[in-house]
């Protein structure tokens, strides 16, 4: 392989995961295994991406996403109303680390470290 050669761009979803934090259930006190974010090139808020699927799945082709700011909503994706309202208390609650996280001022650790279950 020539040194020189441009490395293939990854698409933006994956490059989307790789700067996200999934959490299990184990940790949040959620049903089901969510990613919290940083900035970086997004061009939308800060929001959380939700497995539909319960338990420590991470399956990005089944999800939804809740806003953080200014209260935390559904804005794409199906999600039941139960578990919405988890979600959305679990965001609530966790409000300062995950923007804290989307900033850049906490880095995972930080944010694992910080983070309350519901």
């Amino acid at each position: 392989m020539n040194a020189h050669q441009p490395i293939q761009q990854a698409p933006s979803e994956e490059i989307d995961l790789f700067e996200m934090s999934n959490l299990y259930p184990k940790h949040t006190g959620l049903p089901m295994t969510v990613w919290v974010g940083v900035k970086g090139g997004a061009r939308h808020d800060v929001r959380v991406k939700v497995c539909r699927t319960h338990g420590n799945h991470m399956d990005i082709h089944d999800t939804a996403v809740v806003s953080v700011r200014p209260t935390p909503e559904l804005i794409d994706g199906p999600l039941r109303a139960a578990d919405l309202k988890v979600v959305q208390a679990w965001i609530a609650l966790n409000a300062d680390a995950i923007i804290g996280h989307w900033d850049g001022e906490l880095d995972s650790m930080d944010l694992g470290l910080a983070l309350k279950k519901v």
